[in-house]
């Protein structure tokens, strides 16, 4: 399982093979959802109980509303190359010739993050650079290709609604923001040349990145700066997400959970009681944790902090 989110009272994860589960116990026991594709899922998005996005590899973008019960498809790589070469007919030659590349190599290009700012309006991106935009609920999907100014084709790993404005992070350090609903995007300057692989977007207006090697960054000004934080671990940060406000919790790869109570300014290790290849984070009704990982799902107490240092 490769991620999980919650809707409402409900978990949802998903992962390899389009396999989608629900938990209706705040993780303890799942079940299997009804899916229209095998492809691998890589990330889910909920905006309130019913209404949530799934997208992955092959282009694909999924759409419930029943809370997870049943999906159906809005998006395809199929589709998406159709899209992309139709913008960039009368787009720069740049634009043309990745058009072009998209149609050639087929729909194998996958999707790595989506994020509704509501129920209307959202972005997807993925990997060499593609990302889509929908202003009606996935009805239709717009490609942002050419709005980006991303002339390497860097992949993008992760996109929040924050503060008002779409913010994209990539690999090479690669981070962009919209502050016009992505009319435009613009680069943000970068802290760190290496991948990001997430970001979380505080309620208080905080933003954290975090990516390869531990590294975490946290901005308390929409990305104009930023402030290095020690995260005490080596190994990459594949998730991340606000259990209440001023708490914040980031997942490495091997299992450990991060936790700051102090609005991302420290984070404390609380270690894995086993080494797991963990992938995503949830938080669960009763205030628990649940993981998804290489081998399933975990569920986790509740976080705690340590009065000493790591």
């Amino acid at each position: 399982m490769l991620t999980v989110a919650r809707a409402g009272r409900r978990l949802v994860a998903a992962g390899e093979r389009g396999i989608v589960l629900l938990s209706d116990d705040d993780g303890q026991r799942w079940r299997q959802a009804a899916v229209p594709v095998q492809a691998t899922l890589t990330a889910l998005r909920f905006v309130d109980e019913r209404t949530g996005w799934a997208v992955g590899h092959l282009g694909v973008i999924l759409k419930t509303e029943d809370g997870g019960e049943r999906w159906v498809r809005q998006l395809d790589g199929i589709s998406a190359a159709a899209r992309i070469a139709d913008a960039a007919r009368s787009g720069d030659e740049r634009a043309q010739k990745l058009a072009a590349h998209f149609v050639d190599e087929g729909p194998d290009k996958p999707f790595f993050d989506v994020d509704f700012a509501d129920a209307q309006n959202g972005v997807a991106v993925g990997a060499y650079g593609i990302a889509f935009a929908t202003s009606d609920g996935g009805a239709h999907w717009t490609p942002l290709v050419g709005r980006l100014p991303n002339p390497k084709s860097l992949h993008l790993y992760a996109v929040r609604w924050a503060g008002g404005q779409w913010v994209i992070a990539g690999e090479q350090g690669l981070l962009l923001k919209s502050a016009d609903a992505g009319g435009t995007f613009s680069a943000l300057a970068s802290p760190y040349k290496g991948s990001w692989f997430g970001l979380v977007a505080a309620r208080s207006g905080t933003l954290v990145a975090y990516g390869l090697r531990g590294r975490v960054f946290r901005s308390a000004d929409g990305g104009a700066s930023w402030q290095a934080i020690d995260s005490g671990v080596p190994v990459s940060i594949s998730a991340g997400v606000e259990v209440a406000p001023g708490t914040l919790a980031l997942l490495g790869q091997s299992g450990d959970l991060l936790i700051s109570r102090d609005d991302g300014l420290q984070f404390h290790k609380q270690p894995a009681a086993a080494a797991l290849p963990a992938t995503g984070l949830a938080v669960t009704g009763d205030g628990h944790l649940v993981l998804s990982s290489l081998r399933g799902l975990r569920r986790q107490s509740a976080p705690s902090t340590p009065p000493s240092a790591r």
